[in-house]
Parts: C-alpha cells; sequence; structure tokens
C-alpha cells in the first residue's frame, strides 16, 4: 500500500476504476512521473466505427506492452483480457471516488467532447445516444461497473492472487494527488 513518504519503486502499475475516474489522467500523469511507457487500453479496443477486436486479437496485442519490464496500463477489460495484466502488475490502484464525483466528471468531460466533437480514438466521437440513453450507454456502463468494483474487488483484491501485490484504493482527489506527489509527480 502506498503511504505518506512511501518510497516509490513500482514498475508495473495497472490502474482500474469506474468511466469518470481519472485512470487516464492518473495514467499519464503517474507514467510520466515514473519515466516508464504509458497504456490507455480504450485507445488500443476502440478501432474506427467503435469497431472491437476479439478475445485473442485485443490478448495479441496487449501482452507484448505487458511483457515489457515497466508500464503504467488503464483499463479493465478483464472479460477479454483475463488475469493478463493483474498477474504482471506489481502495483493495482483502484480508483474508488464516490459516484457523485465521477458521474460529474462523465458529464462533463462527455458535454466537452460532445460539444467540440473531440476525437477519442481511431476516428471515433461519443454521441449523445451513446452516452445517454439505454443499457449500454456511459453513463449506465459507470453506474454499474463502480457497484461491481465496490462489490467484488475488495474480496478480489484481498485473495491469494494478489499476496504479492500492492493494492492502493484510492478515494478522494486528495488520495491521487498524495500518490502523485510522493511519485515526484506532485
Amino acid at each position: 500500500m502506498f503511504r505518506s513518504g512511501y518510497a516509490f519503486d513500482v514498475r508495473r502499475v495497472w490502474i482500474i476504476g469506474a468511466s469518470g475516474s481519472g485512470k487516464t489522467t492518473l495514467g499519464a500523469r503517474l507514467a510520466a512521473a515514473l519515466g516508464v511507457p504509458y497504456v490507455e487500453l480504450d485507445a488500443l479496443h476502440h478501432g474506427p466505427g467503435w469497431s472491437e477486436p476479439t478475445a485473442e486479437q485485443f490478448r495479441a496485442v496487449v501482452r507484448p506492452l505487458v511483457e515489457g519490464d515497466s508500464w503504467v496500463i488503464d483499463g479493465g477489460y478483464l472479460h477479454k483480457l483475463g488475469d493478463l495484466i493483474p498477474a504482471a502488475a506489481d502495483t493495482v490502484i483502484w480508483l474508488d471516488l464516490p459516484l457523485h464525483v465521477t458521474m460529474r466528471r462523465l458529464l462533463a468531460r462527455t458535454l466537452d467532447r460532445l460539444w467540440n466533437r473531440r476525437e477519442l480514438w481511431n476516428g471515433n466521437r461519443e454521441s449523445l445516444r451513446s452516452a445517454f440513453w439505454g443499457r449500454e450507454s456511459l453513463t449506465w456502463w459507470a453506474v454499474r461497473k463502480h457497484r461491481e468494483y465496490r462489490r467484488t474487488l475488495p474480496h478480489q483484491f484481498a485473495g491469494p492472487d494478489y499476496a504479492a501485490t500492492r493494492v492502493e484504493r484510492l478515494r478522494s482527489a486528495a488520495d491521487v494527488e498524495r500518490l502523485l506527489a510522493s511519485a515526484g509527480a506532485g
């Protein structure tokens, strides 16, 4: 676990959290501070026209990255990648901010992307429909993942598969800033 004054000697960091929790921002800042490659799984997963690779294709792309000596990777995709990333990580950072914080961030980010027609990955842009309507919308996805992670991750991270892994559950923006300060990115 990270603590105030922690000697930051991690080399393989996996960041997980619901949409809007700040994975990408933290990942980029932490990777820069550590001087290691940064990988955003969403950028690898969402192809042109929102196409998605099969599990085998996705694992083939991610495996060589995970085999590297050092990295910061953000995103889950456990349904396609299985334990590929968590098994290789020496550190897991779970961004478990309150739902109202992640939803406020998600709303602001999504509205900015919609208003400014910002490209996300591979020519893709968010739409009103994909962001707000239906059970597959980004907002519903964020709520479901937030609840799922709170229900399952504490038990998962307490299990034997993570006995040799540092796990940090960050619950506030202040926790994130303390972690970044301990990594020299403050």
